[in-house]
């Protein structure tokens, strides 16, 4: 557990903007036609193809092009000092900067979210957001919608299954050789929620796996990967290995399907950004963030359901935990937080504007939010200008779905701490994405005591929405 002055203390990393670090080795490295295979049959499990395999055989998948695009802001952004200003509090309140107008009348954002700023009739800020119970390291409440889901104090808290597992399982994806639930960036596991009591076979994709998976050395060709008899004499040998630490999942007789969607085109030209038009990689830039933006993009549009992009650059708890500048690595407001809006606001506005350019925003919902928010003073735990985690009240945005947007949903009271109105809670986010999404809200998972849970408790979809 973390100090008292110090949240994050214990997580070792470098500070958020070392992260263009060319000799570290990150994701998965591939030495071998043998650690190529390892890595696929480890992955098939988080693929959840052999699962949506049988699903679509047995008539269970929902057809249709919606999809969700999760950008999840790693460590838990300043309300105050994004969507939610208070420029007429005093500075230890407002923080250090100033505020502009937006596309909406009489509603503003951080100076720093311009582009944001001047296309918000496109989106909807949610600033009544209750994360109370939400913690970090692991990640969990707000990627599940359960109030229990507290690894720290919970032991079980692990096993409630994320929203892009249950559509994975209740949807399934878009196209049948498309893995439905993908992550992109994951720098960590404990950033994002995984399939839990559903079981490892609605474990997200990982992203980052895949693009090197996809990369063979050399001698590998993936005519050779699909020679049914080399593969079965190879995974005859690495079977025992893999199931040994639990990773094969609930491997059966739809396994070779989900092996030869991973060898297949559609799953590889997805995860290939050469193959996009060089003026739309322009677009969107060389930021990682943006790479991934991109990704995500044409994975929903070539068919996968759900995709969660971890908007952090470290493996700690995250890169919007703005304890303060002189709290390495995370940062304070100043210093930590202002180089990474105009990224973010790059991002995001890029990415809805090429979805609604597409004919994709319609069917697209675009969620951005992170964990909690952050007190209403400046300069907590001895900083000069940090904030502290804060779960009474944070601020989110969302674009797309065919929702009704143009609006702010909710407000703080006069010192963005407490919410003033319009609670706005986790269930109800569920509820609003297995809306979009087609899953029954009364659809239930069943525990390890064979008992029913919902995967919507005590939660609506936002009427304002709808």
């Amino acid at each position: 557990m973390p100090s008292p002055d110090h949240p994050c203390a214990g997580h070792s990393a470098p500070h958020a903007f070392t992260f263009m670090n060319p000799r570290v080795r990150d994701g998965v490295v591939v030495h071998s036609r043998r650690s190529v295979l390892k890595t696929s049959l480890a992955g098939l499990g988080g693929l959840t193809l052999p699962a949506l395999t049988q699903l679509r055989a047995e008539g269970k998948v929902t057809k249709g092009g919606k999809s969700v695009i999760l950008l999840w802001m790693t460590g838990g952004p300043s309300q105050i000092d994004t969507w939610d200003p208070k420029p007429d509090r005093p500075r230890e309140i407002r923080g250090p900067f100033k505020t502009i107008p937006t596309k909406l009348p009489g509603t503003h954002i951080c100076e720093y979210l311009p582009k944001q700023a001047a296309m918000l009739d496109k989106f909807t800020l949610i600033r009544s957001v209750d994360c109370r119970f939400s913690n970090h390291e692991p990640n969990m409440v707000m990627q599940t919608a359960n109030l229990a889901n507290e690894p720290r104090t919970n032991p079980k808290a692990k096993y409630y299954p994320s929203f892009g597992s249950i559509v994975a399982k209740h949807r399934g994806s878009n196209h049948p050789a498309m893995p439905p639930y993908v992550v992109l960036n994951m720098k960590s596991r404990s950033h994002v929620a995984w399939g839990g009591y559903l079981g490892t076979q609605y474990d997200p994709f990982d992203g980052s796996s895949a693009t090197k998976l996809f990369q063979l050395p050399s001698g590998l060709s993936m005519d050779r990967l699909h020679a049914r008899q080399t593969l079965s004499r190879q995974m005859d040998g690495l079977r025992a290995e893999i199931d040994a630490s639990g990773m094969m999942g609930a491997m059966d007789s739809f396994s070779q399907t989900a092996f030869d969607i991973v060898a297949g085109g559609r799953a590889q030209e997805a995860f290939d950004l050469s193959k996009e038009p060089q003026k739309v990689r322009d677009r969107y830039g060389e930021h990682d963030w943006a790479k991934q933006a991109l990704l995500a993009r044409r994975l929903v549009e070539r068919g996968s359901s759900f995709v969660t992009i971890d908007l952090s650059n470290h493996g700690a708890s995250g890169t919007w935990d703005n304890h303060g500048d002189n709290i390495p690595p995370y940062g304070g407001i100043w210093s930590g937080l202002r180089p990474l809006l105009p990224v973010f606001d790059h991002v995001i506005t890029t990415l809805v504007s090429d979805l609604a350019e597409r004919g994709m925003l319609d069917d697209t919902l675009v969620i951005t939010m992170g964990e909690f928010g952050r007190t209403p003073t400046l300069g907590t735990q001895g900083s000069t200008d940090g904030r502290n985690h804060w779960p009474h009240v944070m601020s989110m945005s969302l674009a797309g779905g065919g929702f009704r947007h143009g609006q702010v949903i909710g407000a703080s009271d006069k010192d963005g701490g407490q919410i003033d109105e319009r609670p706005v809670t986790p269930g109800d986010l569920a509820a609003t994405i297995y809306h979009h999404m087609g899953v029954p809200l009364d659809a239930t998972y069943t525990d390890h005591q064979g008992r029913p849970n919902f995967v919507v408790d005590q939660g609506a979809p936002l009427r304002e929405l709808i």
